[in-house]
């Protein structure tokens, strides 16, 4: 079923609605999400889903370091002020890739194929140039990689002119910059402090060096931001050619992420205004003609996950929306997490334990939790609505959720045909919410998220 797509362009501003916005929600890049990890999952579990691996799989390669820590960063990662940590670190992730290698697929009869590998962190180049080809060299011997395509995020601020001959060498062609605005003000109210040119500098490197798929990761709700403080950070986006631009809405949770401490909550804009800064910039990238991917992703409409959402494929997982249509999602490194159809699993976050289990040659998955075939389902239903704005959800399901979806029906942001679900053009930013209502975790929690826009 096809339901006036929320992802159609849109000629006036979203209705506003603080009642059904007042929920922080999660991000559902999984479900169940993080939330739900318990030591009830961990290597023993994580060994035996490595060893039924069959088909097409994806990696992502975890590099907690960064020369810098920003203030609102709330990524697993400390500085590289410590050559002997990194090092120790370096020596650990070898050992794990040679670990899972040996044990992917063990037991299965099918051939298992690396289709793509994602470097984040972190910021990957804090580790040398050098230290990434070995990483390479060491995935390319230890695993059945099988031509993947190469994605990475990085620093501008600390990408130097000799990574862009070794990201060409290794077939780098999806980059990731972390530019998050342009404003000089607001770099130092979030200790994000680059200037245009150096973001120039960077794009211009990655484009020498082969990138196809360059992404500029931007924000909206910074301390002190104002609607042409965005603008200007957007426009910026577009000149300098960002084939994808994810435009997130800072999430200030101190008491989750001690380091916010050092912003200034007071100088934060209210829901209203970052409601608003939200639409300005969909109004924006979608004026230009960019494809509006989820709520808060675009892509130019050559871009492979453009195309992926225009044919109905587009995906979700812990890396975000993804035109990654692999089964499998094996993480490496200390955090990182691992999907499997009926199983999560993340590794030691702790990067001295993370050391200590692979020094053992123990597989360091410390906690995760088992997916149920209702959760699976749940899932899907969860990820249709963030990805297509539509799901089939059951005529159950749509008993059970009457009373909370009516306000939402009620206000023109859903329609209901049949068992199927849609959210309309104007519902758009009440996605996540609207989601949530299908997630029974979530009914009597009192954990912390972040804003729903």
């Amino acid at each position: 079923m096809t339901v006036d797509s929320p992802f159609d362009q849109i000629a006036v501003m979203w209705p506003y609605h603080p009642d059904l916005l007042a929920r922080p929600v999660p991000r559902y890049t999984s479900f169940p999400t993080a939330a739900e990890f318990s030591g009830a999952v961990g290597g023993a579990e994580q060994a035996a889903a490595l060893g039924r691996v069959t088909g097409d799989v994806s990696l992502y390669v975890h590099i907690p370091f960064c020369e810098e820590i920003c203030w609102y960063c709330g990524c697993n990662t400390s500085r590289t002020n410590r050559a002997a940590r990194l090092t120790s670190y370096l020596d650990a992730l070898h050992r794990e890739i040679a670990v899972v290698g040996a044990r992917l697929g063990a037991e299965s009869d099918g051939e298992v194929a690396v289709r793509r590998i994602a470097f984040g962190g972190g910021s990957p180049n804090a580790i040398s140039p050098l230290d990434f080809v070995r990483l390479i060299d060491a995935l390319t011997l230890a695993l059945p990689l099988r031509d993947p395509v190469i994605s990475i995020e990085l620093d501008p601020r600390t990408l130097a002119p000799d990574w862009g001959m070794v990201l060409r060498h290794v077939g780098v062609t999806r980059a990731s910059l972390g530019v998050q605005t342009l404003s000089p003000r607001l770099q130092a109210a979030i200790g994000r402090v680059q200037s245009r040119e150096v973001i120039e500098a960077g794009t211009d490197l990655l484009r020498r060096a082969g990138v196809t798929s360059l992404n500029y990761d931007l924000m909206y709700g910074l301390p002190g931001q104002t609607d042409a403080d965005l603008a200007e950070s957007v426009e910026a986006a577009i000149t300098l050619g960002a084939d994808r631009i994810a435009l997130f809405g800072y999430a200030h949770v101190p008491q989750v992420n001690p380091r916010q401490q050092r912003i200034d909550a007071s100088a934060l804009p209210g829901q209203e205004d970052r409601f608003r800064m939200a639409w300005n910039g969909w109004e924006q990238l979608t004026g230009v003609g960019y494809r509006p991917i989820g709520f808060d992703h675009f892509a130019l409409p050559g871009d492979a996950i453009a195309r992926a959402a225009d044919a109905g494929r587009l995906h979700r997982n812990f890396q975000g929306f993804t035109e990654d249509e692999a089964p499998v999602l094996i993480g490496l490194g200390a955090s990182s997490i691992s999907q499997f159809p009926d199983l999560y699993v993340q590794n030691e976050k702790n990067s001295g334990r993370y050391r200590m289990l692979l020094s053992q040659d123990l597989l360091p998955g410390a906690v995760g939790v088992a997916r149920s075939p209702a959760d699976q389902a749940t899932g899907l239903i969860i990820e249709q609505l963030l990805c297509a704005g539509e799901a089939r959800v059951g005529q159950e399901r749509l008993v059970q959720l009457h009373g909370a979806l009516a306000p939402f029906a009620e206000r023109g942001l859903v329609e209901v045909r049949g068992d199927w679900l849609a959210i309309r053009s104007d519902g758009l930013p009440y996605a996540r919410t609207i989601a949530a209502l299908f997630d029974p975790y979530r009914q009597d929690s009192q954990r912390r998220f972040s804003s729903a826009v």
